[in-house]
């Protein structure tokens, strides 16, 4: 034999532990739940967290696996969808929006969920505590108490006489009940009085901002909410035609067509969720991962209608 072809051989002896390696390497698979009914419906998120799973060496397809959702804010598809997810038995599933996260814990209390957008997971029943979980969820909160209150002082600030504020609310929501009480609370300290009013679906939009304007409400709020996102444009032309001014919470809401927005910057919160699945795939437990809030909010308004 000559020299060179023994080299070659023993090279080759020497590569195929590594290559038997990488081939039976298991990929990680990683669940995640949206709330609309497309990755186009949820835009920048949908690009922001891809963006943080590549930031982070991950790419789907490649050396990991994406499987998509899309319940198009169906309660139906909801619980079928994330069955379906836990039936595929994902390395973590991760839920999208404040209607996502209730029907993850409905399903499983032992697979790692990663929830983001979440108002109140302690509130919701989700972790323990914000800074040690406990259980098998963990992920980034999008809310808090300040945010309200600093939205409707803004909105107070651009119409000064403003005294009934109304607040459009998801009733099968679960955090609905949580926003009519901060708001309300909110509202009195500034000499205002909040009215809470309902809408399911995009059916129920108008007859509510119908009621808004019989009842003589001077300007609307929304906090977080996964269907008012999905029809944010249609919600910003009916407060428009009915001269209400529009206070959301977010730049995505805001360039609807909404007065102003105040609140945390949502394609952030996106592109940050990867992190936390980075840590459970490398043997971390969400029960010891604390819950981020958010740290820094942004203002965007419009010179109004």
């Amino acid at each position: 034999m000559r020299r060179r072809d023994f080299v070659e051989l023993v090279g080759a002896i020497i590569a195929l532990p590594s290559v038997a390696q990488a081939q039976t390497r298991k990929i990680p698979k990683v669940g995640i739940l949206w709330h609309a009914g497309s990755a186009d419906e949820e835009g920048e998120y949908y690009r922001g967290m891809l963006q943080g799973f590549q930031d982070l060496g991950y790419f789907g397809g490649v050396n990991i696996r994406f499987e998509h959702r899309f319940p198009n804010e169906q309660p139906e598809l909801f619980r079928r969808m994330v069955r379906e997810l836990i039936a595929l038995n994902v390395d973590v599933l991760v839920t999208v929006g404040t209607q996502t996260a209730p029907y993850a814990k409905e399903a499983t209390a032992t697979m790692p969920v990663v929830f983001l957008f979440v108002p109140d997971p302690v509130g919701s029943n989700f972790v323990d505590s914000l800074a040690r979980p406990g259980r098998n969820m963990a992920g980034l909160s999008n809310f808090g108490k300040d945010i309200v209150a600093k939205r409707l002082h803004i909105l107070k600030e651009m119409r000064p006489s403003m005294s009934r504020v109304a607040l459009l609310v998801n009733p099968d929501t679960q955090v609905a009940s949580l926003y009519r009480v901060i708001t309300e609370a909110a509202a009195g300290e500034l000499g205002m009085q909040n009215h809470t009013f309902e809408a399911r679906s995009l059916a129920e939009f108008e007859p509510a901002f119908d009621d808004m304007a019989k009842k003589e409400m001077e300007a609307v709020t929304i906090n977080g909410e996964g269907l008012v996102y999905q029809h944010r444009a249609t919600v910003a032309k009916l407060a428009l035609t009915r001269h209400l001014p529009l206070g959301v919470w977010s730049r995505e809401t805001f360039e609807a067509g909404a007065l102003m927005s105040y609140g945390s910057d949502q394609v952030a919160l996106s592109r940050r969720t990867p992190v936390f699945v980075d840590k459970i795939l490398k043997g971390a437990k969400p029960g010891d991962i604390p819950v981020e809030q958010p740290t820094r909010r942004t203002l965007h308004q419009s010179e109004g209608p």
